[in-house]
Parts: structure tokens; sequence; C-alpha cells
């Protein structure tokens, strides 16, 4: 799908139904109706973009579909019981190691990242449980962060660890995870990114989009640049996620100039 750093599905309407013609038989009962089956959401990572002279994906409009996001989240952990925050701290197990971006070339040793589970609510209305690598120093703080997001019911669509393919996949600019390790260099720059060292978390990226020129991403995230048109999910000044982040001494790059990264919270400063 490529990287970053929310329209219910329609149903058909319902075609009416011709009166009986007055000399026409009565009609036998009519088998009870079934409802038609609702249409499908927006494919996440589907539809890969042509790409501009930078490699990355060309920034075009947003598709209605998602131009008021609040597609269903997909459960992979089991969600939680009830509707309490629960999260877990652990070691990063070695499966989930595999599957992540962490190579030993990365900037921090496996040892010192750790692997959390915790809940979340979607957008669907609906508690599920998410999972994130985060720096050890940082483990406590978010964990405490995303308890404070799960109580005030602010959405998320998906919070998983982004896999090895995604940093080389073609850009689709569609993407909304929530997530932290990524072991990348920092945007436009050779040196490494807080996501590398597990002390980055981007929320909810195609909310929150990412500028810097005529560069918009996720790329088709533009609707999402109106931030007077307030919609769920999205980060404003000063709102309890920002202060949330905050009460852990991390900053907020949508507070930044150019560019402004608004789905970014930092331990580092960038």
């Amino acid at each position: 799908m490529g990287l970053a750093g929310c329209g219910s599905p329609a149903t058909e309407a319902p075609q009416p139904v011709p009166a009986p013609s007055p000399l026409a038989a009565p009609a036998s009962p009519a088998a009870a109706p079934t409802s038609a089956a609702p249409e499908p959401h927006w494919k996440v990572g589907a539809r890969p973009l042509p790409r501009r002279p930078d490699g990355l994906g060309q920034v075009l409009p947003t598709p209605p579909e998602l131009a008021d996001r609040a597609l269903p989240t997909e459960d992979f952990l089991p969600p939680p019981a009830g509707d309490r925050y629960a999260s877990t701290v652990a070691a990063v197990p070695a499966d989930v190691l595999e599957r992540s971006t962490w190579q030993p070339a990365c900037p921090v040793a496996s040892t010192a990242l750790r692997y959390l589970t915790m809940s979340f609510w979607g957008f669907d209305g609906r508690t599920h449980t998410g999972e994130m690598i985060v720096n050890a120093s940082a483990a406590d703080g978010v964990t405490k962060v995303f308890g404070q997001l799960f109580a005030q019911r602010f959405p998320l669509e998906e919070m998983r660890v982004t896999r090895p393919d995604e940093l080389t996949a073609a850009p689709t600019g569609d993407g909304n995870s929530t997530s932290a390790f990524v072991c990348r260099p920092a945007r436009g720059l050779a040196n490494w990114s807080a996501h590398a060292s597990g002390l980055a978390v981007d929320i909810n990226p195609f909310c929150n989009p990412y500028t810097k020129g005529d560069l918009v991403l996720p790329e088709l995230a533009s609707a999402y640049l109106d931030r007077k048109n307030v919609r769920p999910g999205m980060l404003l000044p000063g709102d309890p996620v920002v202060r949330a982040f905050a009460s852990i001494g991390w900053s907020w790059g949508g507070s930044w100039t150019d560019p402004k990264d608004r789905m970014h919270f930092s331990a580092t400063g960038n």
C-alpha cells in the first residue's frame, strides 16, 4: 500500500412496485423479501497510483467514498472483553519481530523495543485490539495515552505493526494505519526517522495528512486538508489527543510550519 509518514457503503434504493391492474387476478402471496447485500467498502491498498518523478504517488483528488472516512476495522487480534481499556507490554515476540521492519542495521536493538497490545474504538463504533512496537522507554507512556484516547472514544481505523513489504509497495495513497516503529529514514532525508527508534507514533494518517509543498501523504487525503470541516479521527490544536501526548512530553507535527505532519507525535521533536 505504501506508507504515509476515514463513508458507509451505499445500498441500492428499492424500486417502486407497480400497482396491480384492476382486471388482474389476485396475486399469490409473495415470498418474504430478502435484503439486498450491501455494496463492498472501499478496498484499501487495491489501487496503485501513478508515480511522481520523486517516486511517490501522484496526489489525486480524494474519492467520494473517503472524503468523510469511516471504514470498519478488520479484527486480527481478539477484541477486548466488554468496553474496558486493556493493554499489555512485553518483549517483542520473535514472530512479530520477523514480520516487522526491524533489521540489524536499525538504530535500535530489538531488545530495546517492546510489543504493545491496546484497546481502541473503531469508526464502526466497536472496540478492537491493536498492536504496536515502541521503544522500551516509551512503552508505559504510550499505553497511558491510548488509554486516554479509549476513554474519549477517539476513533482509530487500524493499529498494527508495519510490514517490510510496505516499505517498497506501490503507492496507493489510502492507508490509515496508526503505527509507531518503522525502520526507515526521515521523510526526504538520509538520517533515521524517530519511528526507526520506536519514539514516534502516527495517528490516523489519512485523516491527518502530511504536507510539504505540493506533496500530500497519503496521496488521496487532500479532502482532509480542510481542517475547519471537522470529522471523526482528526487531530486539532489543543484537542484531548494532542494534550494526552503532551502530558508524556511528546510533541505534535501538526504544529510545524513546513512540513506539517498532522499525524505525527514524537519524543524527539522530529
